[in-house]
Order: C-alpha cells, then sequence, then structure tokens
C-alpha cells in the first residue's frame, strides 16, 4: 500500500520524492541488546557501561537494514534507501532539539509528577498513547475485600457505640494497600452500617450489600443507613505504617511533595473522602486511595490533603528495611509476588473479608509484555491538551481518512479525550532531551542547537565539547552555566520517547530549520502516509499532534503533517486469529515470496479486505488470489503472444474504434474500468481498484479468443476478408487491452505488468515509454463507453453463470451440448437484449437454442398442497375448496405463490390469508427430471437436459477433441503445427461418435487427416491412452 499511491501519482505526472528512512532509537533496541548481552536491568546497564552499551545499540540496528532493503527490493517497493534518514544521526537529533525549544519557549512543555504508565522492568515512562498497544483482555488477578477500623469518635453521632466499625474496601491490586492514605467513597450514594455480631459493624454502600456479604457473612442485619456525605473525614486506622521499615512519608504542598520529618509533630491520620469517580457496578462503594498508584488517587490526595507513601521502587518492588523491627514478609518482593503475602497477612489479623479471582482487561508494556504499574513520579510533558481544538478542528477540516471511521471514530474519539504526552524515559538509548538544570537553583533551560550548546559549554568551563555523538553518556557529561545563578546545570538524565522521534520526521530528516529549508516548505505537509490502524496513537499521532503543537507556536504553517491517510486493518493468520510465536501461527512473508512471488502477495493484500479491515494471511490464500486472477491475465498474455507471433501481427499504433460487437463491448468496458481505477486510486481507496475486477475485461478477453480460436489462427489457413479484419479487429482489441491493463496494473503488480508492457510496447513501438513505470496512466475515453452495450453482456454474462451454475448442479459437463435453454427476465430492455445476443448465450452455454420465457414464470415446477396438519383444525369445512384451488393452479400463479411463500410474505388463495408454514410446496420431479434451473434476482434460466444419440455423440465428439488437445501440448508440438490423427476405440459408441463428427474434431484439432482404423494403427512417437465416459480411446499423432 506504501508502494501503491506513490508509483500511480508518478504515472499521473507527479514528481514523488521516496525518501526511505529508519526509527533507530527506542526500547525495542535497548531489549534487544539486553537479551544478547545477557543482560536484565537498568543497574546492569550501567555497571555494563551506558556508552558500550548504546555502541551495541546503534551496531544492532544496521544489522536488520540490509534485511529490509532485501525485503523492500523483493516486493518491489521503490524507495531510496540511498539517503535514507536515521533518528540517531547528530542532524535529526539537534533537529528534535530545535521542536523542544520551540515548544520550551511557547510554554508547551513542563515537569511535574503525575501518575503514569510504568513499566517496572524498563524502569521507564509509557505516554498514553502507547497503552492501547499492550492491553490484554481476560488477565485474572486476584481482587481483595478489606477492613479498615473506622475511630468511633470521629464517626457521625448516630452510629458511635461499644463496638468496632469497620470499613469494608474493594481493590484488585493488593501490593498497593501499604501505601493507604484514605478511602473514597460517593457522596451521594447511601451507605449501610451492617451489623454481623454482637461487637462488629460493618460500612458500604447499601446496594452492595448482598453482593459483598453473600457467602462470607451468615448473619447480618442493617442497623442503620447513612448518606456518604456525611462520613467524609471520618478516620481510620492503616494497614501497615511504612515508616516503620524505612519509607519516607510526604505531604502535598499544593503541587509539590514535602518529606514530612518527626520533628513537625504527629503525622495526619488516614481519613474518608468524598469522589466522584466512584462507582456502585462492582465492589463496596468504597475504594481504597493510594496516592502513590493511579491518576485519581494522586489527585484526590492532593485535593483533600493526604499524605503520600510510596513503598515501591521503578523495578517494581517493595522498597525498606527487611531487617527492620515491624517490617512485614513483603518488603523486597515483586509487586505481584507480594500479592498473596499480604493477603495471608490480612487474613491472620482478620481484616481480609473476602479474595476472589476479578478478570479484566489490563495493559502491558507493548515491548517487554511486563504488566504496567500505574506509577507517581516527575515526568517531562508536552502539553498537547492546550492544542485540543485544534487537534481536532485539523482532524476533521483537514485531514482525509482513508476509510473515513477511522478518523471520525478512533481516531477522533483519541483526539476528544486527549491528554499532555508523557515524553520522558527513563533509558539510554535514544533522543536526550535537551533539559539542563542548575545544581544550585534548580532553575532548567532548554537548550535548541548544538551551536548554543557549544557556546554555554565553552563559556562556562572553557571547552568547546565534541558533539559528533550527542548521545548518552557522552552529552550528559557536559555542563553548562545557570541562567539565573552561578551554579552548574547538568542535563536531566532521561531520554525522548522513541515516538517524538517519529513524529519528528518531516523536519529532522531535512535537519530542518539549520538547513534544506526549501526541500521542507516543498513537502510539508504530506501528500500521503500509510500505516496500521494501531498507527491511530503511534506514528500517526506523534505526526499529527507535533505538527499541531508547532503551528500553536508559530513555528511551522499548518497543524497537520499529512493530507491523507491510509489506515490497515492488521493481519491475522488463515483462521482469523491475531499472529503470534507463542502461537506459532506466524507466517514468514519469504515464504511466500518464494512460492507464489511478489505480485501475488501484493494482489492479495489489496483484494483481500477493504483496506481497513482485517485481513487474512497465508501462503494458500495468496496461492488462490494467484490463481484466479495473475494467471488468467498471463494465459491471456501467453496466448494473444503465441497468435500474434504465428501471424506475425503488428499492432496499429492509431487503431481506430473495433467495429465487431464483442470488441466494442471489451473496448466499452475497459474504458469504463480505467475511469472506475482512476476514481477510486485517486480517492485512497485502494480495494476498489483491484476489484473493479481488470481481471472480467482480461478473462472475457481470452474466453473470446478461445471460444473463436479460429479468429486467431493463422492466416494460412485462408479465409473471407470479412474472417481476416474480424481477426485484425480481435489482435488489436486484445493488445489495447493487455497493454492498458498492464499500466493499469502496474502500481499494483509490477513485475508482471513491466514483463507484459516491455514486450507489447516498449520493444515494438518507439514512442512508448522504456518502463511501464514511466508510462503516462490511461486515460478513460467516455465517447468509447456504451452503458447500454455493457448493461447488455453483462446480462449475457449473469445468464452464462447461472446456466454454468445449473449445469454444475445437474453433475453436467460443459463440453456435453444440450438441446436447449430457456430465459426469463424481469424488464423488456433485458428481453431484447436476450434475443440480440441469443449466439452468444448458446456458444457461452454449449446450447442449440436459446428461448425467451414468460417474463413472469419462473424456471422451476411447483405442487402446492394444503399443510392438512395445521389448516385441517383452523379451516374445517373451506379445506376441500382450499385443495381444488390448489390443485388446478397454473404453472404462472403456482410459480407466484412458491416466490411469495420463499420471501415470507402473506398468500391469499379462496378469500383464506396463508402463511408459509400453511403450504407444502414441493419442485415436481416429473417436470424438473428433463430440465436444470437457477436464477437471481434479475433473470432465471432453465437448461433442457434431456439428450438425443445425436448430442451425446458431440458430447463424446467434444470429449475426444480436449484430450487431443492435450496430447498436443504434452507432445510439445505449436499452435499453428498441422497433425494427422490416428484413434482406435473397442466401444462401439464411442467410436461411431468420432466417425461422425470426425469433420469437427479435425477443425478443432487442426488434423489434416484421420484414421479411425484400429487394425492398421501405427504408434507413433506421440500417443496416449484416454478415457471417455467409462470407454476407452487410443490417441496418436504426428506433424503432418
Amino acid at each position: 500500500f506504501k508502494d501503491l499511491f506513490p508509483r500511480y501519482q508518478t504515472m499521473r505526472g507527479k514528481r514523488v520524492p521516496r525518501k526511505g528512512g529508519w526509527d533507530t532509537h527506542g526500547l525495542p533496541v535497548e531489549i534487544e541488546v539486553e537479551k544478547m548481552l545477557g543482560l536484565d536491568s537498568k543497574p546492569a546497564i550501567e555497571q555494563y557501561g551506558i556508552a558500550e552499551f548504546n555502541r551495541h545499540c546503534r551496531e544492532s540496528v544496521m544489522e536488520y537494514v540490509q534485511q529490509w532493503e532485501d525485503m523492500t527490493e523483493r516486493v518491489a517497493f521503490w524507495i531510496d534507501m540511498s539517503d535514507a534518514y536515521r533518528t540517531y544521526t547528530p542532524e535529526y537529533v539537534e533537529s528534535c532539539w530545535w521542536i523542544f525549544k520551540t515548544l520550551w519557549d511557547a510554554g508547551l512543555i513542563y515537569e511535574a509528577r503525575r501518575t503514569t504508565p510504568h513499566c517496572p522492568r524498563c524502569e521507564s515512562s509509557l505516554s498514553s498513547h502507547e497503552l492501547s498497544q499492550g492491553m490484554q483482555d481476560g488477565v485474572r488477578d486476584q481482587a481483595v475485600t478489606v477492613r479498615f477500623r473506622a475511630h468511633n469518635d470521629s464517626l457521625p453521632e448516630q452510629l458511635r457505640w461499644q463496638g468496632a466499625t469497620d470499613f469494608l474496601a474493594w481493590t484488585t491490586t493488593p501490593w498497593t494497600l501499604p501505601a493507604n492514605s484514605g478511602l473514597a467513597l460517593n457522596a451521594d450514594e447511601t451507605y449501610a452500617v451492617v451489623q454481623i455480631s454482637a461487637n462488629e459493624r460493618l460500612i458500604l454502600a447499601e446496594q452492595l450489600v448482598r453482593a459483598s456479604l453473600e457467602g462470607v457473612i451468615e448473619n447480618q442485619t442493617i442497623v442503620a443507613t447513612v448518606p456518604g456525605s456525611e462520613l467524609v473525614d471520618v478516620t481510620y486506622d492503616g494497614l501497615y505504617d511504612p515508616d516503620r521499615w524505612g519509607v519516607p512519608t510526604y505531604r502535598f504542598d499544593g503541587a509539590r511533595l514535602v518529606e514530612c520529618h518527626e520533628d513537625e509533630g504527629p503525622l495526619p491520620l488516614r481519613k474518608v473522602a468524598a469522589a466522584g469517580f466512584v462507582e456502585m457496578d462492582s465492589g463496596t462503594g468504597i475504594v481504597h486511595i493510594a496516592p502513590a498508584f493511579g491518576e485519581d488517587d494522586y489527585l484526590l490526595g492532593r485535593e483533600v490533603g493526604l499524605l503520600f507513601r510510596q513503598p515501591v521502587d521503578l523495578s517494581g518492588r517493595i522498597v525498606g528495611d527487611p531487617e527492620a523491627e515491624g517490617a512485614p514478609a513483603f518488603v523486597g518482593k515483586w509487586v505481584k509476588d507480594a500479592d498473596s503475602i499480604i493477603m495471608d497477612d490480612l487474613d491472620s489479623r482478620g481484616l481480609l473479608l473476602r479474595k476472589d479471582v476479578y478478570e479484566h482487561t489490563y495493559p502491558y508494556c507493548w515491548r517487554c509484555d511486563t504488566p504496567l504499574l500505574y506509577y507517581a513520579k516527575p515526568s517531562w510533558y508536552i502539553a498537547t491538551s492546550q492544542a485540543k481544538d485544534s487537534l481536532t478542528s485539523s482532524n476533521t477540516e483537514l485531514i482525509n481518512w482513508h476509510p473515513e471511521h477511522t478518523g471520525t471514530g478512533r481516531y477522533g474519539d483519541w483526539l476528544a479525550n486527549n491528554v499532555d504526552w508523557a515524553v520522558s524515559r527513563e533509558r539510554y538509548w535514544g533522543t536526550p532531551l535537551p533539559f539542563w538544570r542548575c545544581d544550585e537553583c534548580n532553575h532548567v533551560c532548554c537548550v535548541g542547537s548544538f551551536d548554543e550548546l557549544r557556546e554555554r559549554a565553552k563559556a562556562f568551563s572553557g571547552v568547546e565539547p565534541d558533539l559528533s555523538d550527542p548521545h548518552r553518556p557522552f552529552v550528559d557529561e557536559i555542563e553548562i552555566g545557570c541562567d539565573h545563578c552561578d551554579g552548574a546545570a547538568r542535563r536531566c538524565p532521561e531520554v525522548a520517547d522513541a515516538w517524538f522521534d517519529s513524529g519528528a520526521m518531516p523536519y529532522a530528516q531535512w535537519h530542518y530549520p539549520f538547513e534544506n529549508q526549501d526541500r521542507f516548505d516543498e513537502r510539508f505537509p504530506a501528500d500521503f502516509i500509510c500505516e496500521a490502524v494501531d498507527q491511530t496513537r503511534g506514528w500517526f499521532y506523534s505526526l499529527h499532534a507535533e505538527a499541531a503543537m508547532l503551528h500553536r507556536a508559530e513555528a511551522v504553517p499548518e497543524p497537520i503533517s499529512f493530507r491523507h491517510v491510509v489506515s490497515l486493518g492488521h493481519i491475522l493468520d488463515e483462521a482469523g486469529e491475531k499472529m503470534s510465536k507463542s502461537k506459532g501461527n506466524v507466517v514468514d512473508p519469504w515464504t511466500v515470496l518464494d512460492q507464489s512471488g511478489a505480485d501475488a502477495l501484493r494482489w492479495y493484500c489489496y483484494v483481500a479486505s477493504p483496506a481497513g479491515n482485517p485481513r487474512r494471511f497465508s501462503p494458500r490464500l495468496v496461492s488462490e488470489a494467484q490463481r484466479r486472477f495473475l494467471h488468467t491475465l498471463w494465459n491471456t498474455y501467453s496466448f494473444f503472444v503465441t497468435y500474434a507471433n504465428i501471424d506475425g501481427w503488428h499492432p496499429n499504433p492509431d487503431p481506430a474504434p473495433p467495429t465487431v460487437e464483442l470488441d466494442r463491448w471489451i473496448i466499452s468496458e475497459l474504458h469504463a474500468l480505467i475511469a472506475r481505477v482512476t476514481g477510486a486510486l485517486d480517492d485512497y481507496d485502494p480495494p476498489p481498484a483491484p476489484r473493479e475486477r481488470p481481471g472480467v475485461v482480461a478473462s472475457r478477453s481470452t474466453r473470446d479468443a478461445r471460444r473463436r480460436r479460429r479468429r486467431f489462427w493463422p492466416s494460412a489457413r485462408g479465409g473471407a476478408a470479412a474472417d481476416l479484419d474480424a481477426k485484425r479487429s480481435a489482435y488489436q482489441t486484445l493488445h489495447t487491452v493487455l497493454t492498458t491493463l498492464a499500466r493499469l496494473l502496474a502500481p499494483m503488480t509490477p513485475y508482471l505488468a513491466e514483463d507484459i508492457w516491455r514486450n507489447l510496447a516498449a520493444e515494438t513501438d518507439s514512442d512508448a515509454a522504456e518502463s511501464v513505470h514511466l508510462a503516462n496512466w490511461p486515460v478513460a475515453d467516455a465517447s468509447l463507453i456504451d452503458e447500454t452495450l455493457n448493461h447488455e453482456m453483462q446480462l449475457v454474462q449473469r445468464v452464462a453463470s447461472l446456466g454454468r451454475s445449473a449445469r454444475s448442479g445437474a453433475g453436467i459437463k460443459v463440453r456435453q451440448p444440450l438441446p436447449a435453454v430457456s430465459v426469463a427476465v424481469r424488464s423488456a430492455q433485458d428481453a431484447e437484449a436476450v434475443q440480440r445476443h441469443r449466439a452468444t448465450i448458446a456458444d457461452e452455454l454449449n446450447v442449440k437454442t436459446v428461448t425467451l420465457a414468460d417474463a413472469q414464470a419462473d424456471a422451476r415446477h411447483y405442487t402446492i398442497k394444503p399443510n392438512l396438519r395445521v389448516l385441517g383444525p383452523r379451516l374445517g369445512p373451506k379445506l376441500p375448496a382450499l385443495r381444488s384451488a390448489l390443485g388446478d393452479l397454473s404453472p404462472e400463479l403456482a410459480s407466484q405463490i412458491a416466490q411469495a411463500a420463499e420471501s415470507g410474505q402473506a398468500i391469499e388463495i379462496e378469500g383464506i390469508e396463508l402463511q408459509a408454514g400453511d403450504l407444502l410446496i414441493e419442485v415436481d420431479t416429473d417436470a424438473a427430471a428433463s430440465a436444470a434451473s437457477a436464477e437471481d434476482e434479475r433473470c432465471a434460466v432453465q437448461l433442457t437436459t434431456e439428450l438425443t444419440a445425436e448430442l451425446i455423440a458431440e458430447g463424446m465428439a467434444r470429449e475426444v477433441i480436449n484430450r487431443i488437445q492435450g496430447l498436443r501440448r504434452d507432445s510439445g508440438l505449436d499452435p499453428d503445427d498441422r497433425i494427422s490423427l490416428q484413434l482406435s476405440s473397442d466401444d462401439h459408441q464411442l467410436a461411431s461418435a468420432v466417425s461422425e463428427f470426425e469433420s469437427l474434431i479435425a477443425a478443432e484439432t487442426l488434423a489434416t487427416s484421420i484414421s479411425v482404423d484400429g487394425a492398421d494403427m501405427q504408434l507413433g512417437e506421440h500417443h496416449t491412452e484416454a478415457d471417455i465416459d467409462g470407454a476407452a480411446i487410443t490417441l496418436a499423432l504426428d506433424r503432418a
């Protein structure tokens, strides 16, 4: 698909630069190198050495370049890899720094502590638009319902008593419970106080009492209800005190976190808060709040002043001193491993009410397949939410999506819920963020170019740094002077999200704005991009977001970086399942290429399904698509070349429109095809283009050629001038079809198109383009499109298709002539078309006569009887009259009633309204015995299948002709070779058929002599035994 439209637009006369590029940064590369080096963590990488690690990353990227270039060339993807951009080059990195600086100066980049998706294995953040790429369904986690002991004196007065009162809270992440700082409930909901023993009460949402307590608490009584709003600010005991095992506690000071110290007095108590996000669809109506984990938790904690505890480090382990007094057994454990320890501990203390397995959708790292944590930590953000209006309006007004629903639906919904882009990554192999922080005053500045960095570093240290490799760790060593004080500023250690690199491509590929201003101006925004649908939250988004943000900063002329986008469905295996190495269902494209070739693979991708839909993929499916069209076209081409060479025919460079009706129709269809394919590709809608079926024109041309083989037989046979003119017209028509199809197919099947074009055009016409890919796209000539003729011939094709279907259903071979076909159509226009094209229909269906049936008649014969079991009790004495009426139905009326019943319509007979189930409808087997039928919404056909002895004999003769043609082919004879033929069979009927149709056999096989005398048969070099309907026959031939 990426190759299709550039090729097409080139043939339309457009200049289409094809600059290749490589995304080279990011976690996929790092993970590959970690495996290669046997490293399994960030500390291991840093101990190995960042410089050496990044060197391996660079080398790893380049190892795959040759493989991709080999694949690119094999599938005929025309793209310039000799001048490809690479995102790791200094020039590319510097352009990325320019983007950061531009957005920084516009106030569109900031640092904040927020809850971000975090991968504990990679120890790095993910952006919100990366989450969907790793979502997994059916994830099974432990859900626990836990008791939190309320402080009796903080409860509403009417709820205070001598016993214990516990809040019930529900969570699917037990490992977050040590960080609990609050409980959230819905202030507008009613909460029940449930007595479960003489000295125990529970508080939970009234409407969830049954679901929460059923099966775990037998004796329960609601003793009071209270609005949620009256429970706000109630305090309670925590489950754990992480400060006891060395985890610091923080309090919110506005947006800042400030560490709490013992000399400041006792810590604030944990308390209940109201939150609108608490819903009543599951759990207990009370949610445990840990501000360190979860965006809602963090924001609520900041709003109401909850304490902040972070007992989990960036690697996903619970931190603290396991030797400290009171340290629980889960300290030092990976969070998922800690779940069971925490549950056991709570259960032993009587605080675990219940545990269940909860199945849900959960995000995993799309790079390493590790479950993500929602983790509150400082990160750098691009304020894309400030450009939400620009993003949404430019998406609907300036970007053309194909299919349209992807832009208005999936992508449009994503933009409507846009959040700021967490762009920093705590990794190594990536574009270093150009932010330098002062050691003294904490002021941060942004550097926008290498020259600026060199100047500031030299001014501060007297040494100009080497930026030939601007990656870590070298760039980390560069210090500059602080803007606000005399302190030294060091680079913030994070690197950029690799998707930021991808989105910077329109600018960084040219090292813009440092050079190539003219190239950028010419090519921004791009006309076309194409990727799979998941890139709505990947490359499509990063390209669009960066353009919109730069436009907001008045740095680029438009808020988009592409005008047209083709969004493709995913590739699935043959069974429609997602491919994965673990399932063992990944299809190696090289296997398909080796088996079927690039054209077949490309063609299948275009025709398998609409562009935006998923497409199944396998060698068998590709081979089948190849057989249905590409083989047909190749056979047509081979047929034409064979006979044109025999005849020494040469094309007329400026042919007149054909006069033979069949040729006129083929040319008419060809130009209609040109118009439709051009329209589809202009609309960036690839599937309709191949599905407009250029194969129809090709196969019809072939069928006409093979059916009227005499039109193409060599001139040596002689013939009337009219026959020679018809033959020249057939040659010219088929040549026009093939050379035009070569151009239409050039963007889709470039190898086949080139072969046809070079042989039929480039090598015979000095004015023709040297290559089909340098030729002009064909232009439809409206004057050659005869819509009436096209309509008529479409009907002929439909009749022929139905006739072949009826023949197949009756088990009658296509070479067996039949007496007649009766055709019924629905309109007078179609009836006239059948009359005009009787000869063509007869030839297509191998029948002797064609008759036009009553347009209202069905081709089938019906017997209709009342369903006595149903109607007897209902009609009583009226039943005999109905039975008599049904017995007297004319065939036409019986057909109408049968069709009405089949379509579920009500039927009225003798004043009685009937439904389909009231009647027993059978096809009349006596009438059907000598007929075979088929129908559709436009016409019906009925073949007369009763065979005479003469028809049977002709059918046998045609089977013999077929076997002789096969022997000719197997013997390596040229199509124009005359033969002497010997036939011998002991079967009297077969021998008689051969004798009766000897002249037909001779004409069809180019036999100059035929001997049917088995006694004198001399088996020469070419002979075979054949079976004709159970009768044996010996065939022998020699060149005459």
